[in-house]
């Protein structure tokens, strides 16, 4: 396996601003930095289930993508869409103080969920299991390693657009509006990216 191409590969596509890094952004934001480690955990949660999923029906996967690709990307566009909306209409971070432990479980859900209706990361999946992992490896710990070593990476990158979000709250908070429309605004601009690839 041509290591150094395939962590390349995974470090630019999981660090680069997508639906994930920019929500962990603004839920760090928003929520600060404690419960949003719920979401990057649902995250990295997802992204192993996808990778691993990826792994074992890489073949039925590729015959079935040109069926469900269209209306996996309406449904990925739509969400973010949402999402964008979400954002753009917050509430200020004073209103948000008596969120209970259920809110961090469906911060946790949230991101699990992401990871299935965004297209960026199934098609990410499929093409690093069949490029990198699958013309190498073959065996079932070999995918469950790489599948947890993907979902970690998932949760580390998620988790350093948080840490952004959190360091600079006080200022994020100070100019609230202006950074909820560019959080949504890249949001619009990575589901229609989506849309024209």
């Amino acid at each position: 396996m041509p290591y150094i191409s395939f962590l390349v590969f995974v470090v630019i596509t999981s660090f680069t601003p997508g639906p994930n890094n920019i929500m962990a952004m603004a839920f760090a934001n928003q929520y600060g930095l404690g419960k949003t480690i719920q979401f990057c955990l649902g995250v990295g949660i997802g992204f192993c289930t996808i990778t691993a999923l990826s792994c074992f029906f890489n073949i039925a996967l590729i015959s079935v993508m040109p069926i469900i690709t269209v209306p996996l990307t309406i449904l990925g566009v739509g969400y973010m869409l949402y999402l964008a909306f979400k954002i753009l209409t917050s509430k200020e971070n004073d209103e948000n103080s008596h969120h209970t432990k259920d809110n961090s479980r469906s911060f946790l859900l949230l991101g699990v969920f992401l990871q299935f209706v965004n297209p960026k990361g199934i098609l990410f999946g499929i093409t690093v299991v069949a490029t990198y992992i699958l013309p190498y490896y073959s065996s079932f710990t070999s995918y469950i390693f790489f599948a947890l070593f993907l979902g970690f990476v998932g949760i580390t990158s998620t988790f350093s657009w948080a840490l952004f979000g959190s360091v600079f709250r006080k200022v994020l908070i100070k100019y609230r509006q202006p950074f909820n429309i560019l959080m949504a605004l890249l949001l619009l601009y990575s589901a229609f990216s989506i849309l024209i690839h």
